[in-house]
């Protein structure tokens, strides 16, 4: 007779995740690191009791927005390379529809995080319940249902012994590289509390492999052939490269074979800065060094990469008359991307690969590659020593803004420092292997080009979805996996008003985090974006009713939360600062006022964005003639 195991279904649950375990190269460790939670009706009495009474070794944590906590949950995971993850659970209604964003910055970046929200009643007895939907056409939906277009698996539990096959598939598609992000258990409220018999073996130790994949030989001997063949080959490291560890081995291709690399905002930091032959960030975001390598390129070896508009410079950045392509990915569908050459495998063991039959192969790279690189540098430092000057004034980054709104600025904030010449400050100031983190505004592309560091998996851009609000929270999930080293959140005023709640949960947990606000008064990102494109200045100022520039004080929101706060309007501020900031024991909270318009642009790279036809405006239809012509180039399909 089997032996089982009476137990609710939310026990049941908590009970199956301690059990959890992930298996990589040869280290086997738990996979799930705890829960995040927000308690509400739907899952306080069943799960939360669970929790309660035996959470094994799962830390619990509260967080504070539902957003927050679930962005917190991605970062970790993230950081921790996809081999870690924490759950997250909310209430029924609204508290689950907050996590919907979240769910889709997982599923855009592939970052498993196991999303438990609550649900109505399985019974529907008691319909419509507090926070339910009705709906005419069906009356099983639910709030949840929207999780099924961001969730790589989705499953509603509504008997207790449908939670055994669904964690098991939930697990299978977490733990596989090739699919791996999130995973969606509804949960209705009454069935938490109910209990089966369930079998014991179901609680047993499951072991997940992460095995590396080796792709066919005549897909490696095929590109091997493509290699030998090209003299101008450029390597594109994406974050699959990351994940994979792919670093040694790209250096060592790199240094025997003459063959450069640039890279993917998710594959930063997987080979060090100073790498001779790393020409930093690539497309729209990326550095003049990286996109003379691959507009001059007959070949481009994508390593984990999924070739995002951002990459690709909307798929204009590439010679597509005498340029080929091989990518390396464990997702076929990937692998596909612009008809290349199909490596299907772990990037790591394909590369190793690569490494021992590419024989006395070299690429033809004479001594560009050294003046790309010193053409760049000096660029940065330029940047770095910009000066704002009201008598001489010449606007160095965007020339959109006339003298007098730039004074208006420099007034009201009362500043003249420069974005650019913040950031590299913050750059040359922080410990080596601090970790920084960001996600939305003009700050990626500034942090892309010009944040440099030599510590591996320490450059935290979440840019497949750039989810403003992931920025607070995601220092926190990296401050969890990486707890012996300073976080820095990299963000602007816009990101922080649109949530940094999390910074609370930093504080509450003892969780070190240093916020990094760039406070322009504005989203100037986007309010760039509309003026490049013909447009005026609408609606991205930070204007009040009378029309004139506001100047909050982030600092004392800070500063009421407990955390300890620094004002900052020069480069010697901003380095006094940080020095002081090293020493806090406390998360910390710097507001750095910087002038609009000053973060970087160009190098090379055009974003495709939807422009009007018709207008008015002269300069509207003339951005839309430009945009056509450079539709011309891209590729079709």
């Amino acid at each position: 007779m089997r032996e089982t195991i009476r137990l609710t279904t939310a026990q049941a649950l908590v009970k199956f995740l301690n059990q959890q375990y992930i298996y990589v190269d040869g280290v086997e460790t738990p996979f799930v690191e705890g829960v995040f939670n927000i308690f509400g009706h739907g899952n306080v009495l069943g799960l939360g009791h669970a929790l309660e009474e035996n959470p094994g070794h799962l830390k619990i944590m509260q967080g504070k927005n539902e957003q927050g906590m679930a962005h917190a949950a991605i970062a970790y995971a993230k950081q921790m390379k996809r081999q870690k993850i924490y759950a997250v659970t909310a209430s029924a209604g609204p508290g689950s529809a907050n996590m919907i964003t979240a769910a889709a910055t997982a599923h855009a970046n592939n970052i498993p995080v196991l999303f438990l929200p609550a649900d109505t009643f399985a019974t529907r007895q008691p319909d419509p319940v507090l926070q339910q939907l009705e709906h005419e056409s069906s009356i099983s939906l639910t709030t949840n249902d929207a999780f099924k277009a961001v969730s790589r698996y989705w499953d509603r539990v509504t008997r207790p012994e449908q939670l055994m096959s669904a964690l098991i598939r939930a697990f299978e598609v977490m733990t596989n590289p090739a699919t791996a992000g999130p995973a969606t258990i509804c949960l209705p409220q009454d069935t938490e509390g109910e209990a089966f018999d369930f079998d014991a073996s179901f609680f047993k130790k499951r072991v997940h492999y992460l095995d590396r994949t080796s792709p066919v030989e005549r897909a490696l001997n095929d590109a091997l052939d493509r290699i030998k063949e090209s003299k101008r080959p450029v390597m594109i490291v994406g974050g699959g490269a990351r994940y994979s560890g792919a670093g040694e081995v790209i250096q060592q291709i790199a240094t025997q074979h003459n063959i450069p690399l640039v890279e993917t905002h998710a594959g930063k930091s997987t080979v060090p800065n100073s790498f001779t032959y790393n020409l930093g960030g690539t497309g729209i975001l990326g550095t003049s060094a990286a996109n003379k390598a691959i507009d001059s390129a007959d070949l481009v070896i994508g390593i984990g990469t999924r070739y995002t508009d951002f990459t690709t410079s909307s798929k204009t950045a590439f010679n597509y008359d005498k340029t080929r392509f091989i990518n390396i990915n464990v997702s076929r569908v990937q692998a596909y991307k612009f008809d290349a050459l199909q490596v299907v495998g772990d990037a790591k063991a394909s590369l190793e690969w690569f490494s021992q039959h590419l024989d006395d192969y070299k690429a033809s790279y004479g001594y560009e590659l050294e003046e790309w690189h010193k053409e760049w540098q000096e660029e940065r430092q330029r940047l770095h020593n910009i000066v704002f000057n009201r008598e001489t004034f010449k606007a160095e980054i965007a020339d959109h803004f006339s003298q007098e709104i730039m004074n208006d600025y420099a007034d009201v904030l009362r500043t003249e420092f420069t974005q650019t010449n913040a950031l590299i400050t913050l750059n040359d100031t922080v410990a080596d292997d601090s970790v920084v983190v960001a996600s939305a505004g003009s700050l990626p592309g500034d942090v892309q080009r010009l944040w440099e560091t030599d510590t591996v998996n320490t450059y935290h851009l979440e840019y497949g979805y750039s989810c403003m609000g992931y920025e607070v929270a995601g220092a926190l999930g990296a401050k969890l996996a990486n707890p012996d080293q300073e976080v820095y959140a990299v963000l602007g005023d816009g990101s922080f008003l649109m949530l940094h709640t999390e910074l609370v949960t930093a504080l509450q947990y003892k969780q070190k985090i240093n916020i990094c606000l760039f406070d322009n008064a504005g989203y100037g990102c986007i309010n760039n974006l509309q003026m490049s494109n013909g447009g005026g200045s609408f609606n991205c100022e930070l204007r009040d009713a009378d029309n004139q520039i506001m100047a909050i004080d982030y600092a004392m929101v800070a500063k009421g939360y407990g955390a300890k706060v620094y004002r900052v309007n020069t480069r010697e501020e901003l380095v006094a600062a940080l020095e002081d900031a090293k020493k806090q024991t406390v998360s910390t909270l710097i507001d750095i006022k910087v002038l609009p318009k000053t973060m970087t642009d160009g190098y090379g790279g055009w974003w495709n964005v939807g422009v009007s036809e018709v207008s008015d405006n002269p300069n509207v239809t003339q951005a839309w003639k430009q945009r056509e012509q450079k539709l011309e180039k891209a590729w079709k399909y």
